[in-house]
């Protein structure tokens, strides 16, 4: 049996029994990502009470501490989304508590919250990732926005991918497959942040692949194919149901699938992420595979990518996070 087939087995067991453990979800929180994080937060906890765990479901809010050290849970799930809950600030909190958490530490979280960074690592390390610049909102006031997004359009072409450097839910990321349309879509990019990471687009097919962490190491669930009715997966695609079609396992070759899975884990190792990721790449026409990014806090709702993936794998949500939630105890 080949190693990706034993971490593929171990990731198959079944827990042993019903936990005693306390958990605490965290989501909510002040982002623009609330909303999602709540239902992220919901489903979760639900899902971690069908395999016998005791959960209580937190907003994130002025009571945190208070709660953290007065009712003090076995561990903590971070189902928050955007802000604090992926660039390492809660994971900050939680580190100087020495609360026991899921999820990936706060220096990692810190390089994988800044979609510029996580690409320029994985790019030196090997990984294809589309041609980007980043841009402020400053160089634009400063240097003249027609100036500057002309030299844009000169050095990656069109189409190109506008999104905010940092943040999820594709909020404020949009296609410009016209120059004419570039200085609206960059005013609704800076609303939701101070600079912008425009990127060569690639034509293909998107996909998401989640990264679980066993005991073996890490795990690629099968990836999950999008095909958004609209042609771009933004905001509205992600949560609103019947606006996307998903594809789990994805339509690809097995050369391909294996080869996606093997970029995910990748990305999620060099990064130093942990317990759980979900990478997002694109499969261009001649089959290379493309980072995107990746999130250290995978949506939860139904509209999800990581429960498909789980379910694909045949696995239940509440199980896989039980485990990561023993290691999580496991290492203090």
């Amino acid at each position: 049996m080949s190693p990706p087939e034993r971490r593929l087995r171990a990731l198959t067991r079944h827990n042993p029994g019903v936990s005693d453990r306390t958990v605490a979800v965290l989501s909510g929180g002040l982002t623009h990502e609330r909303d999602v994080s709540l239902r992220s937060g919901r489903r979760l906890s639900n899902a971690l009470r069908t395999v016998g765990l005791t959960v209580d479901e937190w907003d994130t809010d002025g009571a945190l501490l208070t709660r953290l050290s007065t009712q003090k849970p076995d561990a903590v799930v971070i189902a928050l989304h955007g802000g604090e809950g992926e660039n390492g600030s809660i994971q900050t909190v939680l580190e100087m508590l020495g609360q026991p958490f899921v999820g990936t530490d706060s220096h990692a979280c810190r390089r994988a919250w800044d979609k510029p960074t996580a690409k320029a690592e994985l790019s030196r390390s090997g990984l294809l990732t589309p041609d980007w610049v980043v841009l402020s909102h400053s160089t634009f006031r400063e240097l003249g926005a027609q100036a500057v997004l002309d030299a844009m359009v000169a050095r990656l072409g069109l189409p190109l991918m506008l999104k905010p450097d940092q943040g999820g839910s594709a909020l404020g990321a949009q296609v410009v497959r016209d120059a004419s349309e570039l200085p609206a879509a960059m005013v609704n990019c800076l609303a939701y942040g101070e600079t912008v990471l425009a990127e060569e687009y690639i034509t293909g097919i998107e996909v998401a692949v989640t990264v679980i962490d066993t005991p073996d190491g890490p795990v690629a669930l099968p990836a999950v194919e999008i095909e958004p009715e609209n042609g771009v997966y933004d905001y509205t695609a992600r949560y609103t149901a019947g606006l996307t079609n998903f594809f789990t396992p994805a339509r690809v070759s097995p050369d391909v699938a294996s080869r996606v899975a093997d970029m995910a884990v990748s990305a999620h190792t060099l990064l130093g992420l942990r317990d759980v990721s979900r990478t997002d790449a694109v499969i261009a026409e001649d089959e290379s595979i493309y980072f995107l990014e990746v999130n250290v806090s995978p949506g939860l709702t139904e509209t999800s990518l990581l429960p498909m993936a789980t379910e694909a794998a045949g696995r239940s949500l509440g199980q896989i996070y039980a485990e990561l939630i023993d290691r999580a105890i496991d290492r203090g």
